[in-house]
């Protein structure tokens, strides 16, 4: 659409966009951004970029994102190639159905387990795959060599960086488990107390593991003194991962998902991502509605989101999971058939129920990068260890922070997503990018567990039905449900959220839904349009100019 529908729920954007031809890169940190610029300064291309912006994460953003962690890049090469590299977490080869005690069968306590050994700790970890799947997207894609491209990394662990607000209140958050451990407490909860804003965090030891991997690469993880010293902290402290867990792990390449929304072709992730899956089913169902007619954040508009958000969540359930060990119905949920089978189930008068749907048991402790250089390549990588510092634990004199994956599985046997030795983390990742015309249009994704897939697919809606710029799309107020209590961000006026109550929504105010979005728009003529929100430290970073006209030379008098 050329121009913004109406708005019910108006809202003034935070952040300026950015503006740029000959790159871009969004991170939820400065400095992580300022590390995959660098890369493109130096003639590398958008892969080099997003994977020395995830390394510097791991250092300046170090409770969201680790080399010990997991997660999906959703890659656009320069020939338009799409590519998911899985680089998610594995449980090990020796984990069990039953290996943790579930608290309760209800569904709002189903990954709660006595003594939370899910949580933290040792016994939370599960086999990492995000080192691997940097390093094996950089090797296939990129052209810079890996030190050239961690040595960003490697001078912010050496010499410090500055402690956010941010940082603060996570330590904070968490503090009772940091204290735990004597490695991260020492860093992040100084004299007891949480990393004040404005002190100078320095990781030495994880400075000299970094230099081991930009020197050894992977292997320094997956079959050397990293993954030894992985190992063996695993065997004295009652985790599971050995060498052979290591070894075995491999980075899986998956095609993904494609839809077609008003003229978009939409691009996300398969299984065991539900991002890609359900974002397409639930385009599908908005598409016999007038959605730009309704206005954003009317009441309308809101309650139809809701009711195709529960309808996603209900088909979720039993859906999504590691495609190897589950059969995904993926032709049938994204079909525009069963979407209009959905579709007849809603009641523009009335809330309803349409399924149990799940419960909220991932986190939202992610990060997101979203690059893009002026050949035409594209990254949108989504990363994780889960929890806020992961399992609270880490790997001594390694520097490294240890993933609490585990608690993404199902601690009861016999159910979809139940633990088995092998087998993939589900989650809700959603690094997306719509094209039309066959020219790419906008690429994004964001953190924040249950409500990622959601968040993407608002923004999505926000741009194509509309016409908001992606500055407005990215900022504009969410909302959630999974059938059951509807969050409202503050934005959506008091008269609208007593009009969804009416018809029979459980109303929830809350103050964030989700996390920062980082997105990339393309224009016509070559511009890049770099966009972060308010509700992260997102800073998107735009590279313009280039060389100097050939054959110029300056005349000497």
């Amino acid at each position: 659409m050329d121009s913004p529908t109406r708005r019910i729920a108006d809202f003034t954007c935070e952040k300026q966009p950015a503006t740029g031809a000959r790159g871009m890169v969004v991170t939820n940190h400065p400095l992580a951004s300022s590390a995959g610029a660098e890369m493109l300064m130096r003639d590398g291309n958008a892969i080099d970029a997003a994977v020395a912006a995830l390394f510097a994460l791991t250092v300046v953003e170090p409770m969201m994102v680790g080399i010990l962690g997991g997660g999906l890049s959703h890659i656009r090469l320069a020939d338009g190639r799409h590519i998911v590299l899985d680089g998610l977490s594995t449980a090990p080869r020796r984990a069990t159905p039953g290996m943790y005690d579930p608290v309760s069968d209800e569904i709002a306590l189903a990954r709660e387990t006595r003594g939370r050994r899910n949580v933290a700790g040792a016994l939370a970890v599960a086999v990492p795959g995000a080192l691997k799947g940097w390093c094996e997207a950089l090797s296939r894609f990129g052209r810079l060599p890996l030190a050239e491209v961690m040595a960003p990394a490697i001078r912010l662990a050496e010499h410090g960086f500055i402690a956010s607000p941010y940082l603060n209140d996570c330590a904070r958050l968490v503090a009772d488990d940091l204290a735990r451990d004597p490695h991260l407490a020492a860093l992040f909860l100084p004299d007891g107390t949480p990393v004040r804003p404005g002190a100078r965090v320095i990781q030495a030891d994880y400075a000299r593991s970094l230099r081991l991997i930009a020197e050894h690469g992977p292997d320094a993880l997956y079959g050397g003194p990293l993954g030894i010293a992985l190992a063996n902290y695993m065997a004295q402290s009652g985790g599971l991962i050995d060498a052979a867990d290591l070894a075995a792990y491999a980075v899986i390449e998956r095609a993904p998902i494609r839809g077609l929304y008003r003229g978009h072709e939409i691009i996300g992730p398969p299984p065991p991502s539900s991002g890609g899956v359900h974002i397409v089913q639930m385009l599908n169902i908005l598409e016999g509605f007038d959605v730009g007619g309704l206005g954003f954040g009317s009441a309308d508009g809101a309650h139809l989101l809701a009711e195709a958000l529960k309808i996603a969540f209900a088909d979720r359930a039993v859906a999504t999971a590691d495609p190897a060990f589950v059969d995904v119905p993926v032709a049938r949920l994204t079909s525009k058939t069963y979407a209009a089978e959905r579709r007849a189930e809603i009641d523009m008068r009335r809330a309803r129920s349409f399924g149990p749907g799940l419960a909220p048991t991932e986190s939202a402790n992610t990060t997101h990068v979203t690059v893009a250089d002026a050949e035409g390549n594209v990254v949108a990588a989504t990363q994780t260890i889960n929890g806020l510092f992961g399992a609270c634990v880490q790997i001594p004199g390694t520097g490294m922070t240890a993933n609490n994956y585990m608690y993404n599985f199902d601690p009861h046997p016999g159910r979809a997503l139940s633990i088995q030795p092998g087998k993939r983390v589900f989650t809700s990742m959603a690094p997306m990018m719509a094209l039309r015309d066959g020219r790419l249009r906008y690429a994004l994704g964001l953190p924040g567990g249950l409500r990622i897939f959601p968040s993407a697919f608002q923004a999505l809606v926000n741009l194509i039905d509309h016409g908001m710029s992606l500055q407005e799309a990215v900022e504009a107020p969410r909302l959630w449900t999974q059938g059951g209590e509807l969050e409202l961000e503050p934005a959506f006026p008091d008269h609208v959220a007593q009009e969804l109550a009416g018809r029979g929504h459980e109303i929830k105010r809350e103050p964030v839904v989700a996390g920062g979005m980082n997105a990339i728009a393309f224009g016509d003529d070559g511009t890049l349009t770099g966009a972060a929100c308010w509700r992260a430290d997102g800073t998107p970073i735009a590279i313009s100019g280039g060389r100097a006209r050939a054959g110029l030379r300056f005349a000497i008098a």
